[in-house]
């Protein structure tokens, strides 16, 4: 059971940035447009690394392709992003609880991606395959 519900919390955790590279990737222009008025330095270097780091790093957790590495990208990626574009504390109102609510979500999805990285993918994945032991018959008891 648990290599099941292994799978299933990656493809979970991983849809959300699926979606999100998807739509930078697919509206490139308009993205670029905000992060440069959002004053992010580099665009044309930092637009490609973002989509890396979600898109890539979404389906390299999915596959249970070295998770743990994936997982702890995407965290170390969230914190800069929850800061910068959920800071609550600037807004006032609807707005304010709005906002709380996201940067909220994101810490909750950077408790997930840190079980990712300090557990791994578990048993239904390109990283277990890939032990040594992964094909060996089980020991009898």
């Amino acid at each position: 059971m648990e290599k099941y519900l292994s799978l299933a919390g990656r493809i979970l955790i991983s849809i959300l940035f699926l979606l999100s590279g998807f739509l930078k990737m697919t509206h490139w222009q308009q993205t670029a447009s905000i992060l440069t008025s959002m004053k992010i330095p580099l665009v044309p270097l930092a637009l490609p690394v973002i989509v890396l780091i979600e898109f890539g790093g979404a389906l390299s957790i999915v596959a249970g392709y070295r998770t743990r590495l994936a997982a702890l990208l995407q965290f170390l990626y969230l914190i800069p992003v929850t800061f910068m574009i959920h800071n609550y504390w600037a807004f006032q109102g609807a707005q304010q609880q709005d906002q709380m609510a996201h940067f909220l979500k994101n810490v909750g999805i950077m408790g997930g991606l840190l079980l990712l990285a300090a557990n791994g993918a578990g048993g239904l994945s390109v990283d277990a395959s890939r032990r040594p032991d992964a094909f060996a018959a089980p020991t009898p008891r």
